[in-house]
This record gives C-alpha cells, structure tokens and sequence, in this order.
C-alpha cells in the first residue's frame, strides 16, 4: 500500500467489529511506528493498550461516572472563532446527520458521545501519555507518532479513531493504567476492524482547499 493511499483511506472509525486483532500485530505497530520523528529524538510517548478484561473494566468505571472528572487540559480554546468555530459546527451536523439525529434531538446525541467511553466497540483502546514537565512542541511529537500508528493500521487492515474525550477522565486512567504521577493522558485512541455496514462509517468531514489555508513562494 502507498502512503498515499493509506492517508486517503484514513478516517475516524465510530463502529467496530467485535473481533480483537492479534497483539502481536497491535505490538507491532506500536513498535514500527515509533520511527516517528520528534525534536532532539526525545521519543516522548508513553503508550499503553488495554482488550479483554482490562478494557472492560474502563468502560465499567466510565459508565458509573458519565459526567467525567476534571480535565486537564481543554481540547478546545474557549470562545473558538472562525474559520474553526464553523468547521467545528458543520462536521458535528454532517456527523449526526450521517446517523439521522437531528440537532434538536439532544438526547441522542448524547447518546452518540457517550459511545465514546465504549471506544465505538471497538476491542482495543490504546493510550497516548507523556510526562507532564514536557511542552508544547513534544505534545506535537506525540502527535505525529499517533498518526503514524493510525497509518500503519491502515496498511494493517485495521481502522482507528483518535480521542481526546478521554482528557476528561485522568484519574480514572491514571489509576486502571498505573501511570506514574508525573505523566499525563493526551489521548485515547479506538483500534479494531471497522463495521463496514455502519452508516457512520460511510461518512466523510470535508477539507478546506489549500488555497484557503496555504501559500507557496519562490517558484518560478
């Protein structure tokens, strides 16, 4: 498979199949996928996988705590502008609409985000952590190991979703995980097969053209 084919064939994964995929194979991405670069080679993800018993021990914790726990950090800026505020509001419409709940039917979009402490049914859940005295540019190193993971699944056959619903539970997995205090979760990520029949998963969030947010200079 070209890299190409496997950016293009990338998306977030909202519907599982049930079966877990081999750890032998989840170990090896992991592994190969630490050939992600990260500035000065500080490798600075801590990374753990959870299937089985494990994993259903998690959702257990979550589904008695809905609500979450305080985050530690906030995934989006307050008050958020434009152009990000309206790309953040149409690919929430087009999500739910991918599933035929309609804006006002708050409860089941409710329902809907709640799926994410069930990892989409997804059998895998993997979590993405650093040390907490690190900054923002090692945050970016960690960034780009996680894709590089969700890349190499594609070429795997597999399907990922990335999440950040999990900042709102740090106590909960630094405790199911034993995370040592002076680490942080950045992110949770859903790992398995995908439910091709899903019609979530049939669903696309758009792009802006290059023209809109890019610029080259100097050629000829």
């Amino acid at each position: 498979m070209k890299v190409s084919e496997a950016v293009s064939r990338r998306i977030s994964v909202r519907a599982f199949r049930p079966e877990t995929p081999p750890q032998d194979l989840v170990a090896g991405i992991l592994e190969a996928a630490a050939r992600a670069p990260s500035g000065g080679n500080l490798q600075p993800w801590r990374v753990y996988g959870l299937a089985g018993s494990a994993l259903a021990d998690l959702k257990a914790r979550v589904a008695a705590n809905p609500m979450g726990e305080d985050p530690e950090y906030e995934v989006y800026p307050a008050n958020l502008w434009d152009p990000f505020r309206t790309r953040r509001y149409q690919n929430g419409e087009e999500l739910y609409a991918s599933i035929d709940i309609p804006r006002e039917d708050k409860p089941a979009r409710l329902r809907q985000l709640a799926k994410n402490g069930e990892f989409f049914g997804a059998p895998v859940g993997l979590f993405f952590c650093l040390d907490r005295k690190l900054g923002a540019p090692q945050w970016s190193d960690l960034g780009m190991y996680m894709q590089t993971v969700m890349l190499l699944a594609v070429e795997q056959g597999l399907a990922t979703c990335a999440q950040e619903y999990w900042a709102r539970y740090p106590k909960t997995l630094a405790e199911v995980l034993g995370l040592p205090d002076d680490h942080m979760v950045f992110s949770g990520m859903a790992l398995g097969y995908a439910d091709e029949t899903a019609p979530i998963n049939g669903w696309r969030s758009a792009r802006d053209p290059f023209s809109v947010w890019g610029a080259l200079k100097g050629w000829s």
